[in-house]
C-alpha cells in the first residue's frame, strides 16, 4: 500500500499514528501490513514462510530478494530481517528512514504477525476440539460411551446430564457457551442439527449447581428454547437425550426447563438420602443389570417403543422383560403409583453399600413410610399442589392414573378433550412446571393421592348441564 498525495509523508507519522496505522493493517491481512509497513518505511516489505515462498511482498517485483535474503541474511547486511515463528520478515527502508523508526515498524510487524499467528493456532486447536466434541456426541448416541470416554480422556465418569437448547441465534450462543463452561472441563459442547447440545459428565452426583445458571442466562439473552435431563447412567445417554427433548416441546422461547421438574421441592431433594438409597437398593434388588436397564429405559421414555429405541433392542424384548420384571417385583407395571414409585427408585442415588434384603411395594401409602412420615409426606404434598384448587387437583389425579394420556382421562371425567387440555395447560402454568416430564408426573401422582380425599373424584365435579363447569375462575 503506498501513502496518498492527502496523506502526510511517511517519515513525519508519528510513532502513535504509524503503531494505530500497523495494527488497523493487521486486522485486515497479512498482505495489507506488509504494504502499510513499506510504505512506513519509504521501501519495500516482504514477508516468507518457512519453505522460503513469498507470501507476499510490497512491491511484487521485490519477493525475489525477500526470499534470498529470509534465506541467508548475512549478504544483504542492508536489509533488516526478523524471523517470527511461522514466517520471515524482511524489510528495506528508504534513505531517510531513521533506524529508530525502522526497529519500530519491524518490531511492530513481528509482534503483530505473533499474536495473528496464535490467534489463528488457537482458533484450529478451537475446531479441532469441536469437531471432538461432536465425534463424542455421536459414540453416545450410538451406545458407545466407553469409546466417548477414552477418546475424551476422561476417568471416573458414570453419568450424564443431557441439555439440548434450539433457535434461531445457537451459532452465536455456542461460542459463548464455550467461553462459560470454560471452568467445566468434563462438558461435551456441539452443534447436532438445530440444536446446542451441552452434556455435562459426571459421577453419581451432577456437579452442575455452577453450569445451570449460566445456561439458563444464556438461553434468556440469545432466546433459545432449552430442556436438561435429569442425570442417567452413561449407557442410558439416548433416555436422557429423548427426555431432554420431550420436556422443551412446551416451553417458551427464552427459557430452560429440567426433566428433574420439582427442583427444591423434588423428592430426591427432599426425602434423606440415605433413606433413599437404601429403600431403592431393597425394592431394586431382585432385578438383574439389563432388566434394571430395561424398567429404567421403559419409565423415563413413558413408551415401549422409545425404551426399544434406547436399548436399541426390538419392542418384543421390551414387553417380554417388562413382564419377567413384573414377575421379579411382584408388581403389576401398568399400576400408574407402581411406575411412579419405580421411577423414583431408579432415580435415587446408589446405596453406598449393596443390600441383600428385599423390599415389596405397596401402594398404599402412595409414598412409602420408609422415605417419610405420613405426616411429613402430607404436608410435602399440600406444599406442592397449593396452587391448584380442587376442580384442577382432580383433573390432574385422573390424567395421572391414566398416565398422562388425555383421551381416557377426558372420558371418566366426563370432559372434553379439548377441556381437559386446556386445563391441564392452567395446572402446568400454576406448578410452574412441564407436565411432559416423566419425572414430573410421577412426583406430581405420588402427591396428589398422597392427599386424595373420597371427594377427590369425578362425580364430585362441579357440573350444570352435564360437560359445563360453573364458578370457573381465571388461572
Amino acid at each position: 500500500m503506498t501513502t496518498s498525495s492527502a496523506e502526510p509523508d511517511s517519515s513525519e507519522v508519528g510513532r502513535y499514528e504509524l503503531m494505530r496505522r500497523l495494527v488497523r493493517a493487521a486486522a485486515h491481512s497479512d498482505a495489507r501490513l506488509i504494504a502499510e509497513a513499506a510504505a512506513l518505511a519509504n521501501g519495500w516489505a516482504v514477508l516468507v514462510d518457512l519453505m522460503g515462498n513469498a507470501i507476499c511482498s510490497t512491491p511484487r517485483a521485490a519477493g525475489p530478494e525477500g526470499v534470498r535474503a529470509a534465506a541467508h541474511p548475512r549478504p544483504h547486511p542492508h536489509l533488516t530481517v526478523h524471523r517470527t515463528t511461522d514466517a520471515v520478515l524482511v524489510v528495506k527502508s528508504g534513505p531517510t528512514t531513521a533506524t529508530a523508526r525502522l526497529d519500530l515498524i519491524t518490531q511492530t510487524c513481528v509482534d503483530l504477525l505473533l499474536t495473528q499467528a496464535r490467534a489463528h493456532r488457537a482458533e484450529e486447536t478451537l475446531r479441532a476440539e469441536q469437531r471432538l466434541h461432536g465425534a463424542a456426541l455421536h459414540l453416545f448416541l450410538s451406545g458407545q460411551a466407553a469409546l466417548a470416554l477414552r477418546i475424551l480422556g476422561l476417568a471416573g465418569v458414570t453419568h450424564a446430564t443431557v441439555c439440548r437448547l434450539t433457535g434461531t441465534a445457537i451459532q452465536t450462543a455456542h461460542q459463548a457457551l464455550w467461553r462459560a463452561v470454560q471452568g467445566a472441563p468434563r462438558s461435551l459442547i456441539c452443534l447436532e442439527g438445530s440444536d446446542l447440545v451441552i452434556v455435562l459428565l459426571h459421577g453419581e452426583s451432577p456437579e452442575t449447581r455452577r453450569i445451570l445458571p449460566r445456561l439458563s442466562a444464556i438461553a434468556e439473552r440469545h432466546q433459545l428454547t432449552g430442556g436438561i435431563s435429569g442425570p442417567v447412567p452413561v449407557d442410558m445417554f439416548a433416555a436422557a437425550w429423548a427426555e431432554a427433548g420431550a420436556v422443551r416441546l412446551n416451553v417458551g422461547a427464552g427459557q430452560l426447563t429440567s426433566a428433574t421438574g420439582l427442583g427444591g421441592n423434588g423428592l430426591l431433594e427432599v426425602i434423606p438420602a440415605q433413606h433413599l438409597s437404601s429403600w431403592s437398593a431393597a425394592v431394586l434388588q431382585p432385578l438383574r443389570r439389563d432388566q434394571h436397564r430395561t424398567l429404567e429405559a421403559y419409565l423415563r421414555s413413558g413408551s415401549v417403543q422409545a425404551a426399544a429405541s434406547t436399548l436399541d433392542v426390538s419392542e418384543g424384548t421390551v414387553r417380554a422383560r417388562l413382564r419377567g420384571i413384573s414377575s421379579a417385583l411382584g408388581v403389576e407395571l401398568d399400576n400408574a403409583t407402581v411406575q411412579a414409585q419405580l421411577l423414583l427408585a431408579v432415580r435415587a442415588p446408589t446405596a453406598p453399600i449393596k443390600t441383600q434384603s428385599i423390599a415389596r411395594l405397596v401402594t398404599h401409602p402412595p409414598l412409602p413410610t420408609e422415605l417419610l412420615s405420613p405426616d411429613d409426606a402430607y404436608e410435602w404434598a399440600s406444599d406442592v399442589l397449593q396452587p391448584l384448587d380442587a376442580t384442577l387437583r382432580i383433573a390432574l389425579r385422573y390424567w395421572l392414573q391414566h398416565r398422562g394420556r388425555t383421551a381416557p382421562a377426558a372420558s371418566e371425567l366426563s370432559l372434553s378433550r379439548s377441556t381437559l387440555t386446556e386445563w391441564l395447560s392452567k395446572i402446568g402454568d400454576a406448578l410452574h412446571l412441564d407436565l411432559q416430564s416423566a419425572a414430573v408426573r410421577a412426583e406430581l401422582h405420588l402427591a396428589v393421592e398422597t392427599i386424595a380425599t373420597p371427594e377427590d373424584a369425578a362425580r364430585f365435579l362441579p357440573r350444570r348441564g352435564g360437560r359445563t363447569y360453573r364458578n370457573q375462575r381465571s388461572f
